[in-house]
Order: C-alpha cells, then structure tokens, then sequence
C-alpha cells in the first residue's frame, strides 16, 4: 500500500467515500419496501431487479464511454446523473418516486464502476493485481463504515437515510471534479473499442472472460440474499435493524483487516486465479449451509464470517482476470462485463429469491443457491480451456490475485 502512486491513492479515497454513501441505502431497500412501505418481497425483489437493470446498462455504458472520452468525463457524469436522483429521493421518497429515483440511481451509479476500476489498472500497471486489491478493499472499507452508520440513522429516523446518502455522494463528486482531471486515462493514447471493433478477429479471450462470469453471475445472485430475502428473515426472528447493520460493518472490517492474513493464504496455498476462486466458491457453499440453519443471532455473524472470507478469495480475482484478458483499447469495456455481471447477479437476485421464499420458503432458496455455486465451480474450472489450447499468450493467469 505504501508503494501505491497518489492518483490511485485518490481513486481509492473517493470510492471508499462512494460506497459509504451507497451503503446508508442499499443494506436496507428490502426493509424499507416491505416494512415501510408495505410491499410483498416479490414487489420488493422486482424494484432492486429494475435498480440493478438500469446498473447494468450503466455499466457497459461506463466502460465504453472510458474508452471512447476517458475516466474523469465518465465518472462526472455518472456522479451528476446520480446525485440529482439522490437530491429528488430526499425531497420526495414515496413509493413511486423512489422507484424512478432508484432506477436513475442504478443507472449513474453504474456508469462510475467500470471507469473507476479501469482508471485504477492504468495509473498503476506495473502494481497488477494490487490496484484491483485496493480498490476492493477501499469498496468494503466503505460498506463497513456506510451500514454501521445507516444502521444508526435509521433507528433515529428512516428518512434521513436518503439526506446522508446525497450528502456522502456530494463530497464524492467533489473529490472526483478536482482530483480526478490529471489522472484521467488518454482516451487518444488509446484505440476505442469501436474502431477496434473490426480488427478483433480472434475472441478466444472475450469467451474465456463471459464464461468465467456465469459463475460470477450465480456468486452474486447468492450473495445479495443477504441485502435481501436473509435481511428480512431476522427481522422475522427478531433481529434488530442495528444488529442487522452489524453483520456488514463485520463483513467490511474483516475485508478490511484480515487482507494480509487473507493474501498470505493465497500466495502459498491457491497458486492460480482458477484455485483461488474455487477455493472461494466452496467457501459460500458451507456459509449458505449455515445460514440455512441458522435462528440465533451469533449463526448469522458465524455464516457472515464464512461468507466474507470466500468473497475476499473471488470477488478480486475477477476483474483481475479482465484486465489480464483485457485486449489494449478495451480495458474499460472488459471491467464493464465484469461489473455488469455482478449487477446483473443483484439484479436477478432478489427477485428469484423474492419468489422462492414466497412460494417454498428459506429451506428451497438455500438449497437452490448452492446449486448455482457448484455450477459456478464448475465454469471457473473450464473457463481457460480453449486458451490453453489455442495457445493465446496469458502469462499472468497463473497468478494469484489477492
């Protein structure tokens, strides 16, 4: 960390401070559409699934526009886009207004990603898998600090949730407008992905990166449970908002402090990107197996430790595998497939579980999500196959990325 050059140092202070914002909200959208506004958590599941559609389109569209005009244009448009929706969300967050603020937020907030991770790649090529790691761990530094904080706003009142996310935004766009102009990626130094568009023949390397993310998509498709169908499922056995809050400030501050112990396990024991998130997959296999179980407080902060370790294993290792495939000219769109998928994961997430609690109950959702991690493991474990066998040159695939 202490070798990081100042423009990433920059890129990782604003999107801790993003995510802290984003955080005071997201841990409680399905609370505050069930409980709040009294809708069923199918209802609920299908708003995040607009939220999160809107985010995937913002998300190629992110990565595009990073090729195309560059980083600091990309993610101020993004920002403005979101905050008005946030200022319009604090005004008035009625039930159908908040749906069309939300959606709009889903689309800004998906434009910032993909340019963010990109920038992060090109400021520090010779880092490698560090930049990516910073960015990961500034990301969760932020949920962790944003949900113990929206826990606590919320218990005084539920409404000034949507002022300290607005307010939190508005120091982002302001770090972003005067400390992102000189550390912009060259959209001329580099060849857009359009004109690129017909001299990209060979597209072993864009397979290889979609097949990886079907697993990628399942993951979180599993993962959001928890910002959804499990967040109300203590509030049914009595679990408080604070102490619901909690888990994802645990979840935060071990991402955050357990990184060495983490990255020492790694480098000696998963030798590959492949093994890595593998070894990751089995991990949220043997959490959902607890969760499953779980109706004290303490097995739901056992299953969040689980979880959180196999997250630290897989959720850094993709967007490094993009920017290891990533063609010259193409990084930005290659980290917009990576978040794109992850957003599509959130998207389709809480509704799928919306309606397998609905119609079957607990039991059924977490039988089908560890399903989908075996699929996961079994897409990660042939993902490389016809590059191998092509030949393509991948020299840093068989490095770790945490």
């Amino acid at each position: 960390m202490r070798k990081m050059p100042r423009a990433l140092w920059l890129l990782v202070i604003g999107m801790a401070i993003n995510v802290t914002g984003a955080s005071f909200l997201w841990p409680l959208n399905t609370i505050y559409i069930h409980d709040i506004l009294g809708k069923s958590l199918s209802v609920a599941g299908l708003v995040l699934m607009v939220n999160a559609g809107a985010s995937v389109i913002g998300n190629l569209m992110g990565g595009i526009l990073f090729d195309k005009i560059g980083g600091y244009r990309s993610i101020l448009l993004g920002i403005s886009i979101t905050i008005t929706a946030l200022i319009g969300m604090t005004i008035n967050h009625s039930w159908t207004f908040y749906v069309v603020y939300l959606t709009i937020i889903g689309f800004g907030s998906g434009i910032v990603f993909p340019s963010m991770y990109a920038m992060a790649g090109s400021v520090w090529k010779e880092g490698g898998r560090k930049a990516f790691n910073a960015m990961y761990v500034s990301q969760n530094l932020g949920v962790a600090i944003g949900a113990a904080l929206g826990g606590l706003v919320a218990d005084i009142r539920f409404d000034y949730i949507f002022l300290a996310n607005t307010v939190t935004y508005a120091v982002f766009f302001t770090i972003a407008l005067f400390g992102y102009r000189k550390i912009q990626a060259n959209p001329t130094s580099q060849t857009s992905i359009l004109d690129q568009k017909k001299k990209v023949k060979d597209h072993t390397k864009l397979y290889a990166l979609l097949t990886v993310c079907i697993g990628y998509l399942l993951c979180w498709m599993g993962y959001v449970q928890w910002q959804t169908t499990i967040a109300t499922h203590t509030q049914s056995l009595g679990i408080s908002l604070k102490q619901y809050s909690i888990l994802w400030t645990i979840n935060g501050a071990m991402i955050v402090l357990a990184q060495p112990i983490i990255s020492w396990i790694v480098k000696k024991y998963t030798k590959t990107l492949k093994t890595q998130i593998i070894v990751g997959l089995v991990i949220f296999i043997i959490s959902f197996a607890v969760v499953g179980v779980a109706e004290q407080y303490t097995a739901f902060v056992a299953a969040m430790i689980i979880i959180t370790i196999g997250e630290m294993f897989v959720w850094p290792a993709v967007p490094t595998v993009a920017n290891q495939l990533a063609p010259k000219g193409r990084e930005g769109f290659y980290q917009g497939i990576v978040n794109s998928t992850a957003t599509g994961g959130r998207m389709l997430g809480p509704f799928m579980g919306g309606v397998l609690v609905d119609l079957s109950g607990m039991g059924m959702l977490f039988g089908v999500l560890m399903a989908f991690m075996l699929v996961a493991i079994f897409t990660t474990s042939i993902y490389d196959r016809k590059l191998k066998a092509t030949a393509t040159n991948v020299p840093e695939l068989s490095k770790s990325a945490s």
